[in-house]
């Protein structure tokens, strides 16, 4: 196999699968399945090469697990974090466990603790399962603060959790009173 950017490939994936299909001109269903075939042609169209081997390969080498195929392979969709309006993720409501993490830095904090956690342009606030997973999102932004929330409380209040197929949590929005 050739060597291929993973790094480039999948930061590409990303902007398309969750932000901006129309960069590409793809279709995307409304539960975010793009067509393997069409991805890699227009993916090719805009110079950003990869055969499905390779497309695998990305895929199963994400750290984060950003990705997934469908059941036979044919579709592959991100597994949260559209900014797109029409996605509707099939996510089951499940219960949380009594704390989850979430990683910002300093400048948000004042914004953060008047309004809560709030998905902005998202679809969910993401959280994390452990604080380490937490601090490596927060560290993209500069120096971590980690939040710990109180999702076993806000489930018992009456909030819904979701857990993505990469272990992300999502909920909607988590109120000051829930985390520390």
């Amino acid at each position: 196999m050739r060597e291929i950017d993973i790094k480039r490939i999948s930061k590409f994936l990303s902007l398309v699968l969750r932000h901006n299909p129309g960069k590409i001109g793809i279709d995307m269903d409304v539960n975010g399945w793009v067509e393997v075939n069409d991805l890699i042609e227009k993916c090719a169209a805009k110079h950003v090469r990869f055969n499905k081997e390779e497309l695998e390969e990305v895929v199963a080498t994400n750290d984060k697990k950003r990705f997934s195929f469908n059941e036979d392979g044919t579709k592959l969709r991100a597994n949260q974090g559209h900014s797109l309006a029409f996605i509707e993720m099939d996510f089951e409501v499940v219960e949380p466990p009594q704390f989850l993490y979430h990683g910002t830095v300093g400048k948000f904090m004042e914004a953060i603790q008047e309004s809560g956690l709030q998905k902005m342009n998202r679809q969910h606030v993401h959280l994390s399962k452990d604080k380490e997973t937490a601090i490596k999102v927060a560290k993209r932004r500069g120096k971590p603060v980690i939040l710990t929330i109180q999702s076993g409380k806000m489930h018992q209040d009456g909030f819904d959790f979701h857990c993505s197929a990469n272990g992300v949590w999502l909920t909607n929005e988590v109120p000051p009173k829930y985390f520390t």
